[in-house]
């Protein structure tokens, strides 16, 4: 029976702190703390993930206005025991060098692309803690029947809950957080094709 390494036993007994993520220096790429554990993303990635991700972070970074970062893979502090890494996020923030995660404030919008392993965190638990954050906008990112279909989720700033997911399939075309237009069918495209 191994051991695990030293670094992977919390600091303390009430576990890990959002600020502990930027000491872990011998963790996985990808690591978040969640509840004041660490959650390791060990699968591997898989092609359609990966053409998504790009593909919607060329589509925000042509549409978003200027003042506006959007970001791949970059945590949000959302409270002392949680901070976890998105797909994507859209932030009026400064950008800066050495930043490793963004204020819940900052966040206007957060993108999930959902993998066989991330399916019940990307449903369930972090539209909740995205919502209890005050993020505004979240869409859920998903391969339904061979179509890719974005769950668009908008904050009610009177429940501080999300509304029900409204489906996108083959166009996502919206007005807010800015007005943007993504052709679902063909985020998986390589650009130019």
């Amino acid at each position: 029976m191994s051991s695990m390494p030293e670094w992977m036993y919390p600091p303390r007994e009430e576990g890990w702190y959002a600020e502990d993520l930027d000491r872990l220096t011998e963790a996985p790429r990808h690591t978040e703390i969640v509840d004041g554990a660490l959650v390791f993303m060990m699968s591997p990635q898989r092609s359609w993930h990966s053409r998504l991700v790009s593909g919607l972070t060329f589509a925000l970074e042509a549409q978003a206005p200027e003042e506006l970062e959007v970001e791949r893979e970059m945590t949000i502090r959302l409270d002392r025991k949680n901070r976890p890494e998105p797909d994507l996020v859209v932030a009026d923030a400064e950008y800066r060098r050495r930043r490793t995660w963004f204020e819940p404030d900052e966040v206007l919008l957060v993108v999930e692309v959902v993998s066989p392993e991330s399916e019940d965190r990307d449903r369930r638990s972090k539209p909740l803690r995205y919502a209890e954050a005050g993020i505004p906008h979240y869409w859920r990112i998903e391969l339904e029947d061979d179509q890719v279909v974005a769950y668009v989720y908008e904050l009610d700033r009177v429940s501080g809950a999300y509304g029900p997911p409204v489906p996108h399939r083959g166009r996502l075309e919206l007005q807010v957080p800015f007005p943007v237009v993504v052709e679902l069918d063909r985020l998986e495209r390589r650009r130019g094709n």
